[in-house]
């Protein structure tokens, strides 16, 4: 075991500071968001009916828990992976206005997620929906909605500082907005985790748009569901999608670490197209896809933010077990108390 002397690192903050400060976040950061996009806050279900098209399918691959329903004749119900759709069906039946939104303070389980320093099975997001009209169905609002969150991570990253004088703000004025085919024209040897290393090394914080369809080189940056972000339609700047992730420098992890995904959500034709682009056709039928099909839900841009990646990086912590109780394998905790890494229980 490693000395506590020889440690490369030690948190700047202990855990009753850590709890004090998680607080803080959890307790402003959702209010700021509320302030900037005009949404109020909702409850949100953990469990759905299966076979509605309403639960996050993700990538596309990951199982979500499923159990039988005794008072529903054995039914299945699932866990929540995300809220994605869910929220854009809620805008409808809350009878939202054009720039009127929803925020939620979600709570998820992800059993296929890889155990990492970044990832744990349970999700916390402040999962958000806003109704726009067909006018702001563009680039130009996605990047006005990213400068509005990106400066409350600025301002939160500045409060902690004010009560934790210990934790310096590092995040720069602006955040830099990157096309993923850009990208990989600047690294095309690279693969798309180096590159986002390579772009959030330079700039600090980095919008990279257009997650989800092929790029030049024949290769996906990254995955996406077909049926909430509009990752198929041009932009105005002459690439495919209206989607994105919110990706920054993590000194303490000495790479790049996403803090959000958004976009602006799919129309019925954008969705058509989608299905049939990931072969998954069959979705057309269910609930939530009819209801899109059918003209019955609302434009809309939403996203999620990870509450624990959230404090994870405005604490400067190492891993996500620091901020957040969960389960981890018992050598996993052994590896963590050698580093200097404190899990929580």
């Amino acid at each position: 075991m490693a000395a506590t002397s020889e440690l490369k690192y030690k948190s700047l903050l202990n855990r009753r500071e850590t709890e004090k400060a998680i607080d803080l976040i959890k307790t402003k950061f959702p209010k700021m968001m509320s302030e900037k996009l005009n949404l109020f806050k909702v409850s949100c279900p953990l469990i759905i009916m299966d076979g509605t098209g309403i639960n996050d399918d993700l990538s596309g691959t990951e199982r979500p828990v499923k159990f039988p329903i005794k008072n529903q004749g054995d039914a299945p119900g699932v866990v929540v992976q995300s809220l994605a759709k869910w929220k854009r069906w809620q805008l409808a039946e809350l009878e939202t206005e054009d720039g009127e939104g929803i925020i939620t303070d979600m709570r998820a389980l992800r059993p296929d997620e890889d155990y990492s320093p970044q990832h744990s099975l349970y999700v916390d997001q402040w999962d958000w929906e806003q109704k726009i009209n067909l006018s702001k169905r563009n680039l130009t609002y996605l990047k006005e909605v990213v400068e509005g969150i990106y400066g409350i991570y600025r301002e939160m990253e500045k409060s902690v500082a004010s009560i934790f004088p210990q934790i310096s703000p590092i995040l720069p004025e602006k955040i830099k907005f990157i096309q993923a085919e850009d990208l990989l024209q600047a690294y095309p040897n690279l693969t798309p985790k180096e590159r986002e290393y390579e772009a959030t090394k330079a700039h600090g914080a980095v919008f990279l748009i257009g997650i989800g369809d092929k790029l030049s080189n024949g290769e996906k940056h990254d995955d996406r569901a077909p049926d909430y972000d509009d990752w198929s339609s041009y932009n105005s700047e002459g690439h495919k999608g209206l989607n994105g992730d919110i990706l920054v420098w993590n000194p303490v992890l000495e790479n790049s670490f996403e803090l959000s995904s958004m976009g602006i959500r799919v129309d019925a034709e954008t969705l058509a197209y989608q299905l049939k682009n990931s072969g998954e056709e069959k979705r057309a039928g269910l609930f939530f896809h009819q209801k899109l099909l059918n003209g019955e839900l609302p434009q809309s841009i939403g996203g999620g933010i990870g509450q624990s990646r959230t404090c994870m990086f405005l604490l400067r912590k190492k891993h996500i077990g620091e901020v957040q109780s969960g389960i981890w394998p018992e050598k996993e905790f052994q590896k963590c108390k050698e580093e200097g890494i404190d899990l929580m229980r």
